[in-house]
């Protein structure tokens, strides 16, 4: 389709440069001759003013239409000369600009794809084991009312999966709509680190998982709302991939120009082949790491990103396997 595209834009980037080429050298070829003619004229005259004689003899007389003609002609060729090394010119420089054009557009166009294909691959995961459990439970007759509940329970928690998928594929798009720019205000560090923390203290306290927090106050500039939900995904993830009965540490820091939030725990840790993919969409590391809890769908750590970039701040990941991870958060010092 990109290549067919690609074709099109190039004639009409071309057709373009040959038109104004081409009405360049009309212009030009008429300014030329008329000007070539009006001095011809002028010169013949001038002689014939000056040397009478010729007017008599039109043998020895200057006849300025010969040379009129010719140089006309030498011109027009000139002319055709150059429209030809225009088209071939115009064509490399056509060809190059439309592909530079489509690049984006083709980046975006394969993006969208992937995007499309990981979400319908996801959604298919859930679905298949409602419709599969359920076949089952109506199939048998001696079903018992706890393995009736059980199913109706078990169908309820992929639902509640589908439900998160939804909400998070929702939020990426309000997301990358940019428009969280218009709700920006001061906000301090420590409320955003506390109401995150007050957002994860259950699933916290179900592991008797402690949060421990520092915190060395300053102003940030950005959406509360999504800050707090930036230190959310994270203090989520430390939580779900750490042992029971460990700790947490939330600190935070500011130099002059910036605020750095970091979140470390006692976890499984990621591998380091794993490291550089982990911002990506439905990305998730090895089964190891999902050992126990399998309900991700690999999008968290894409919002907190997209979070990160749109307030011109960063997240760098450190991690050692069976040891833990450390995330950092760098953002902009109101």
């Amino acid at each position: 389709m990109f290549r067919s595209a690609t074709f099109k834009l190039t004639m009409w980037y071309l057709a373009i440069a040959m038109a104004i080429s081409l009405l360049f050298s009309v212009a030009l070829y008429h300014v030329t001759t008329q000007e070539l003619s009006r001095g011809l004229d002028s010169e013949s005259q001038s002689l014939q003013t000056q040397f009478p004689v010729f007017d008599n003899y039109r043998g020895f007389g200057f006849q300025p239409k010969p040379y009129f003609e010719d140089s006309a002609h030498r011109i027009l060729l000139r002319l055709v000369l150059f429209n030809f090394i225009v088209l071939f010119g115009a064509g490399f420089a056509s060809y190059f600009l439309a592909k530079k054009t489509l690049e984006p557009i083709e980046a975006a166009h394969e993006q969208q794809k992937r995007f499309t294909a990981d979400v319908s691959h996801e959604l298919r995961t859930p679905l298949t084991a409602i419709k599969m459990e359920s076949e089952v439970a109506l199939l048998n007759d001696k079903s018992s009312s706890k393995e009736l509940k059980d199913t109706i329970k078990s169908n309820l928690e992929e639902v509640s999966k589908l439900d998160s998928l939804i909400n998070n594929l929702l939020r990426l798009t309000r997301l990358e709509a940019d428009e969280l720019q218009q709700n920006f205000t001061k906000n301090k560090t420590s409320d955003i680190i506390k109401e995150a923390k007050s957002k994860v203290d259950k699933i916290a306290n179900n592991k008797d998982i402690k949060i421990d927090i520092l915190v060395h106050d300053a102003e940030i500039y950005g959406d509360k709302d999504s800050l707090v939900q930036l230190v959310v995904i994270l203090l989520d993830n430390a939580i779900k991939y750490s042992p029971v009965k460990s700790h947490i540490e939330i600190k935070s820091k500011y130099t002059d120009k910036y605020v750095t939030i970091t979140i470390k725990d006692e976890g499984k840790g990621i591998a380091p082949n794993d490291l550089e993919h982990v911002f990506d969409r439905f990305y998730r590391a090895d089964a190891s790491r999902f050992k126990d809890d399998s309900t991700g769908y690999g999008l968290g750590l894409s919002i907190a990103k997209m979070i990160a970039d749109i307030h011109d701040g960063s997240i760098t990941i450190t991690s050692k396997l069976d040891k833990g991870t450390t995330v950092s958060i760098q953002l902009t010092k109101a």
